[in-house]
């Protein structure tokens, strides 16, 4: 097994961690990533947009003008779709945009995805994080003494939701703070935050990461 170093607030190494067998020799599979994103992606979608037809505008009853004796070509309503207000062509309507992926699958995309960073170097473990107040200095300071000031697109997974803490982080723009899965249910603290995904980690540049949090992706995706 490989061994990560942990590392305290002030960025100073405080032990190591032996990462499970699952998360150490996973694969990276450019398909399995792509396939997973993008149904992550289309289960976004609401897929509540609607236009209307021919037959559903107002008006178009009768003819704009006679057949013949005019000049123009003729017309039969003003509901048709080169009219302006006229009803659209093929109009799009309310559709579930929803793909499955399986549970493996899935798994498989963001282990695969975790490894990588892990292999590149771009994954700090940090013992706790945790904050007194909420103050986004704190937070910058972290970010600061682990040398992830400047990076544009930073990571940061918790264990639990943890309110101080989103507070710290949620005006630094670069940040996006996820939590890791859990094997319970969940509930209305669980709905609050969602759990990363592999897309999150794709465009993640660097990540940080709670040691709790390592063990609990250890406990439940990499069984």
């Amino acid at each position: 097994m490989a061994d990560i170093q942990i590392h305290g607030k002030d960025g100073k190494s405080v032990g190591t961690h032996s990462l499970s067998k699952a998360i150490a020799e996973a694969k990276v599979n450019q398909v399995t990533a792509h396939r997973a994103v993008v149904a992550e992606e289309a289960n976004k979608r609401q897929g509540t947009q609607s236009a209307k037809t021919r037959s559903e505008v107002r008006g178009g009853g009768r003819k704009p003008y006679k057949q013949k004796k005019t000049g123009n070509a003729r017309q039969g309503t003003v509901s048709a779709p080169h009219y302006t207000h006229g009803g659209m062509a093929m109009a799009v309507k309310p559709r579930d945009y929803e793909k499955k992926i399986n549970k493996k699958e899935r798994r498989a995309a963001l282990l695969g995805a975790l490894a990588a960073h892990l292999e590149a170097g771009n994954v700090s473990v940090i013992d706790s994080i945790t904050f007194a107040e909420p103050k986004t200095k704190d937070a910058v300071a972290l970010l600061v003494a682990l040398g992830l000031g400047n990076q544009r697109r930073v990571l940061v997974v918790l264990p639990q939701y943890d309110q101080v803490t989103h507070k710290c982080f949620r005006n630094l723009t670069n940040v996006t703070v996820r939590t890791a899965p859990s094997s319970s249910a969940g509930g209305a603290e669980a709905a609050k935050t969602a759990v990363f995904s592999t897309r999150d980690l794709l465009v993640a540049q660097k990540i940080i990461i709670a040691k709790d949090a390592l063990t609990k992706i250890e406990e439940v995706w990499a069984k």
